[in-house]
């Protein structure tokens, strides 16, 4: 399995502070933001791993992880994003790197407290298809939700005004080679970009998407108020601890 993280974009929500520099390079805490996917990623087992950059100072991104050695890495992929096309265009720049091999893909902003071990290795053991992972939050409303019928995942609602239920889809996804063939399919949105909802749905449309319960908190990074967010959090409960599933 490979690794991937998407952090391209344009980081408006952040300006003034994204207009000169990448908003990966931010800091939480005491660590650029983009250590964490990466972090969450060598935690699972995964040491081939490719970054997918874009926006202003995207080589700010190159300069400061190098070829991965701090990660103890042999060599870090590059990839570069060109506007903002979405999630699910970043992830297709992906595609030569992964080849037929499956990939875990971690969105840039994206911090969890523990590991995701079990999921990952749920995700090994299927047969094939794609896995999520969900997380109950109390704010559904800002994020792709779930929606079950029963026990079952039955299709994800992006932002909904009236959510089906409280589990967000966080941005941590697995996909098998299939995943190549779905994104040429896709029709971008109203905000003109390719949306990673549109690839889960079709997933879950084709009967082939599990998902999995993550567990301690988790926040993504990509506003003023979840930056700040998501530094107290590291400040107080660390981040990525490998010492429990």
């Amino acid at each position: 399995m490979k690794g991937v993280v998407l952090a391209g974009g344009l980081g408006t929500r952040l300006y003034p502070l994204t207009r000169i520099t990448n908003k990966h390079v931010l800091p939480v805490y005491d660590r650029p933001m983009i250590y964490y996917p990466i972090q969450c990623i060598i935690n699972a087992a995964i040491t081939d791993i490719m970054v997918v950059t874009g926006g202003a100072g995207a080589g700010e991104v190159r300069r400061l992880l190098g070829n991965g050695e701090e990660f103890g890495l042999d060599h870090l992929h590059y990839a570069q994003q060109e506007g903002k096309g979405g999630v699910a265009e970043a992830l297709g720049l992906a595609r030569d790197f992964a080849g037929t091999d499956r990939v875990l893909v971690v969105l840039g902003d994206n911090i969890i407290e523990k590991n995701i071990r079990r999921a990952v290795g749920e995700f090994s053991a299927q047969p094939e298809g794609a896995r999520i992972l969900l997380k109950e939050v109390d704010d559904p409303r800002r994020f792709g939700v779930a929606r079950f019928d029963g026990d079952s995942l039955v299709g994800i609602e992006e932002k909904p005004a009236q959510p089906p239920s409280n589990y967000a889809v966080i941005g941590i996804y697995m996909y098998d080679d299939h995943v190549w063939d779905i994104l040429p399919g896709l029709v971008p949105s109203a905000r003109g970009e390719l949306e990673i909802t549109d690839v889960n749905n079709a997933y879950i449309k084709g009967g082939k998407m599990a998902c999995s319960f993550l567990d301690g908190w988790w926040t993504d990074a990509g506003t003023f108020g979840s930056l700040h967010r998501a530094s107290c959090l590291v400040e107080q409960h660390g981040a990525n601890k490998i010492d429990d599933n």
